[in-house]
């Protein structure tokens, strides 16, 4: 694996020079940029090219655990500290002492969280849940995030001492198609190692082809490439790859709408709200062009009429009469219904944190004998 952020732009250049002069000191780090642009990259640089390099590196991601239990995590707790706490338990501090620990999704670190890693940062000290003294750590931290901390500063959902801690190193990674001179080598790193570790021979990749890969949005950035690659691979062993294949794989056609929709970093708490809206309710109407394309028309159960397609979504009179909660608790609603309350899938089909799903489904009180129903 290679131990530097892989590109020949300037902006990548840049990084890896910034990377080379933090890592050999302990200076807190802030790594920003959209979701599969190489922040987890960066933290690992970091820390191999650091002092620390043959200590534990931790990894956390903020937005993954549960608000009631993210203390816990991070701190550890005492035996009886709460209900289950049969035993005494480290949290992730300790375990990376002497070591890194980089904390993913920073930003949906909890207030209340964030008074104690504060405390961590400015002293090395804190409790445990449950505890009475005082544990010293020796931790070199790394953060990361794909949303606006200024703003999340502005609208008190984040803490402004914390942010100016935190910020004093700054590395922002740039989307992927804002350095598409990257892309063709990325696609050879990615397909070469792929191939490397599962002994496949790859017969490589029409000029065409590469030229639509290279003009392509890639919304998921580095991510989504290395997962087309390998993915692309395993699904056309043994051929050159070719402007359909690629076109087929990507299915550009059903993704074209959402593809030219611009990818908003650095959401305010509300406009993340109506991305979330806004992304669910496009999910329905995908659905609903499946269903178009299937059935040209149902049979209404309760009074036998034939009814049109566009039945499955909610009415226009009906929507105009709702309020943003009650629309978006239908939407999600729907969305559990369909994945089977699959909350980790739906967050990623989303673009949002399952902790945020989860507190979704809290705050309006849904539970899984709720039935998304057409209205």
């Amino acid at each position: 694996m290679t131990s530097l952020l892989l590109g020949n732009t300037v902006q990548i250049k840049e990084i890896n020079e910034t990377i080379k002069q933090v890592a050999p000191t302990d200076v807190s780090v802030l790594i920003t940029g959209e979701s599969g642009s190489g922040k987890e990259v960066v933290a690992n640089s970091i820390h191999r090219l650091s002092r620390r390099n043959d200590k534990p590196l931790i990894i956390v991601n903020c937005g993954a655990i549960p608000e009631g239990i993210i203390e816990s995590e991070l701190f550890g707790h005492q035996k009886g500290a709460f209900t289950g706490a049969i035993d005494e338990r480290k949290g992730y501090f300790e375990m990376a002492d002497n070591g890194t620990i980089f904390l993913d999704e920073i930003g949906e670190m909890p207030l209340s969280t964030q008074v104690k890693f504060l405390r961590v940062l400015e002293t090395g000290e804190f409790m445990r849940v449950g505890g009475n003294k005082n544990i010293n750590v020796d931790v070199r931290i790394v953060a990361a995030t794909n949303k606006d901390l200024a703003s999340e500063v502005t609208n008190n959902h984040f803490r402004d001492d914390l942010y100016y801690r935190l910020r004093s190193i700054n590395i922002f990674i740039p989307p992927l198609r804002e350095r598409k001179s990257d892309i063709k080598l990325l696609f050879y790193y990615f397909t070469d190692s792929y191939c490397k570790e599962n002994n496949i021979e790859f017969k490589g990749i029409d000029d065409d082809a590469m030229d639509y890969l290279i003009n392509y949005s890639w919304p998921g950035n580095a991510r989504e490439l290395k997962n087309f690659c390998e993915s692309i691979i395993v699904l056309n062993p043994y051929k050159k790859l070719s402007l359909s294949d690629v076109k087929k794989h990507l299915q550009a056609d059903k993704r074209e709408e959402s593809n030219s929709l611009p990818i908003i970093i650095g959401k305010s708490r509300e406009s993340s709200e109506k991305d979330f809206l806004f992304r669910a309710l496009l999910e329905i109407k995908s659905d609903m062009l499946d269903i178009k394309d299937h059935l040209s028309v149902i049979e209404n159960n309760k009074n036998g009429q034939t009814v049109n397609n566009e039945d499955f979504i909610l009415s226009k009179d009906r929507i105009l009469n709702m309020k943003m909660d009650e629309i978006e608790r239908e939407v999600l609603i729907y969305m559990l219904d369909k994945n089977f309350w699959n909350v980790e899938k739906i967050a990623d089909i989303l673009d949002q944190t399952p902790r945020n799903i989860y507190n979704k489904i809290k705050k309006f009180k849904i539970s899984k004998e709720d039935r998304w129903e057409r209205n």
